[in-house]
């Protein structure tokens, strides 16, 4: 029996990075996923399709285009299924091949089928072709990640009651729209077709939703949305989904609201896809959503040898987040020194419009009681704003009085989840609003708005306020000789 060093379950961000940065440091690794090909729930169904949907959409739609043109303007009149499907299996094969190769220059073994503990030092692994191998590994990353929550009493059929792993896939664009879940996934499909110009309609139990995202941010996000026509039906859940004659799903509330519509998209959360890994037998336990618990500071479980990363272990479920849980959790593994995960890192919702956020939000900054200013930028106020013709968009930022540092970057409109790592560099790096007075951005660039939104700041602040931040001055050597 061929004994790895690390055996990791599941392929996707968390098990990729594990996987490639196990390989580097000199290991034996195998690769076990659960599809014929690599590249987990994020290649297959979940970021890489639906941010290739996105940008179809957006094209396809002239949406980036309309400020110029009207609410009328079309880059193609009849957008069907087959449309939005071109890009998405050009990208994804591309994404796959991508991601063999680099499996391939790495040395990093893979095997496709579904990989179940024996013990804590063995996994069974039932391939697509029936054959049953075991194999046995020192050390095991699980990054499994996440399926569709499916409740039963949503009658789930694939075409007109969708889960978010479905609607990928479909062969149509509906003629109207139902979401359930104001959350992530939620939002972003609700407002991909929105561009379409299908009448959409979000319904959300909680009376908010986005709750982490800074709440000046989203309620100009809610405006946007109104102003497209998205109806939002707050503070109800569904309680049953019937049928007309002709088939079309009708969302029950629990208010007693029925909402009727071509399609049913079902995106209220997601389970960790655990129920078949057989972790009774070493050692773990999930919790009822199907997750695994970790220590957030090296992705280790209970069982010292077995670690989890990525959307397995919960929020945030970020493919970038993941790819740094994959690596963390290997480093740790075999004992390489790393680093100290930076303090902030960005949030990206591909919704239309993006929102993308770093650091506090102005909620979380009264709640630590620090006294502080915020600036605003909107995106129509910059020269290239205008040239894209942007009607909205706006960039948030919050400093602090006592010695203007950067608290807290928010962003919402074409761009940002780009545009947020200006600000997550300058705050990691414990800089302020000095750095975005006195420094230069390119003319004319949305990144622009920095300056915009730190000048708005600073000229609310009291003439009392605290000197900028000690600048570290940086001697030149000249060379000699």
């Amino acid at each position: 029996m061929v004994i790895y060093d690390l055996i990791v379950i599941g392929s996707g961000p968390a098990g990729r990075r594990a996987a490639i940065q196990a390989a580097k440091l000199g290991h034996k690794v195998l690769v076990v996923e659960n599809r014929l090909r690599v590249g987990g729930v994020s290649v297959h169904t979940g970021t890489i399709p639906s941010k290739t949907l996105r940008e179809t959409v957006l094209n396809l739609s002239g949406w980036r285009e309309r400020g110029f043109y009207g609410l009328a303007y079309r880059v193609k009149k009849d957008i069907e299924g087959k449309d939005l499907g071109v890009r998405l299996t050009k990208t994804l094969d591309y994404e796959i091949d991508v991601l063999e190769h680099q499996f391939a220059r790495n040395g990093v073994e893979t095997m496709a089928g579904a990989a179940k503990f024996t013990d804590p030092h063995h996994v069974e692994i039932d391939s697509h072709d029936g054959e049953k191998v075991t194999v046995e590994g020192r050390r095991f990353v699980i990054a499994v990640g996440t399926s569709p929550h499916r409740p039963t009493h949503i009658p789930f059929d694939g075409e007109k009651v969708c889960d978010s792993d479905d609607i990928v896939l479909t062969k149509r664009v509906p003629r109207s729209l139902v979401v359930v879940g104001a959350g992530v996934i939620g939002v972003e499909y609700a407002t991909i077709f929105s561009a379409l110009d299908v009448p959409v309609t979000i319904i959300e139990p909680r009376e908010g939703f986005l709750e982490f995202i800074d709440r000046e941010i989203m309620g100009e996000f809610v405006h946007d949305l109104r102003n497209r026509g998205v109806s939002l039906r707050l503070g109800a859940s569904v309680e049953r989904v019937d049928f007309t004659p002709n088939g079309d799903p009708v969302a029950v509330l629990s208010d007693g609201r029925q909402i009727k519509s071509d399609m049913l998209l079902y995106a209220a959360g997601r389970v960790g896809a655990t129920a078949d890994l057989g972790l009774e037998t070493c050692g773990l336990e999930a919790d009822a959503r199907g997750r695994l618990k970790v220590d957030p500071q090296t992705c280790q479980t209970d069982v010292p040898h077995i670690y989890a990363a990525g959307d397995v272990i919960g929020f945030p479920s970020l493919a970038s987040t993941s790819m740094e849980q994959g690596r963390i959790a290997a480093c740790h593994a075999f004992g390489a020194p790393q680093p100290p995960a930076p303090e902030f890192f960005p949030y990206g919702i591909y919704a239309v419009p993006e929102i993308s956020t770093v650091g506090l939000t102005e909620e979380e900054v009264r709640a630590q009681g620090i006294p502080y200013e915020s600036g605003i930028a909107r995106f129509r106020e910059t020269s290239r704003g205008h040239i894209m013709g942007l009607q909205s968009g706006m960039m948030k930022m919050i400093f602090a009085l006592e010695d203007r540092r950067l608290l807290g970057v928010h962003i919402l409109g074409e761009g940002a989840t780009e545009l947020v790592h200006i600000g997550q560099a300058v705050l990691n790096l414990g800089g302020g609003l000095d750095y975005f007075i006195e420094n230069t951005f390119n003319y004319p660039t949305l990144a622009e708005a920095y300056k915009i939104a730190a000048l708005d700041a600073f000229n609310r602040m009291p003439t009392t306020s605290a000197a900028p931040l000690v600048k570290t001055e940086t001697v030149a050597k000249k060379k000699t000789g």
